[in-house]
């Protein structure tokens, strides 16, 4: 992939990540509209226990270390589990709201190839 290209697009990614993740801390950005009863409830239920604290917190780090372009492989990976819990999420109880979800994911994907050379010796 092209260096220019993929600096950007780690970049973009950063920037929405950073921005989503201190949302959930200080809810600068207005609520989602239409969202069902039971997506509703469900979100309330990961708030009430803190779940949304804890993906806030990875995906305030994952920001900053595609921004700053340091352990961004591994960040990467461990942001794979929130994007595909973002799109599962929203298939199922929010369809209405999955764009969002879904580019954070192609990003992710993206990303993820974009650091392919990084993952060679776990997959020898």
């Amino acid at each position: 992939m092209n260096s220019k290209v993929f600096m950007v697009l780690r970049i973009v990614l950063g920037l929405m990540l950073l921005v989503f993740g201190l949302n959930k801390f200080f809810h600068f950005l207005p609520d989602p509209e239409g969202m069902s009863a039971d997506a509703g409830a469900y979100f309330g239920a990961l708030m009430s226990t803190k779940t949304m604290t804890l993906v806030a917190i990875v995906e305030v780090v994952a920001g900053l270390t595609f921004l700053l372009n340091k352990c961004g492989a591994l960040m990467a990976i461990i942001l794979m589990s929130v994007s595909v819990n973002a799109v599962l999420f929203h298939v199922t109880l929010d369809s209405a709201n999955i764009a969002l979800a879904l580019v954070l994911l192609v990003l992710n994907i993206v990303v993820l190839y974009g650091y392919k050379d990084k993952y060679k010796e776990l997959m020898a």
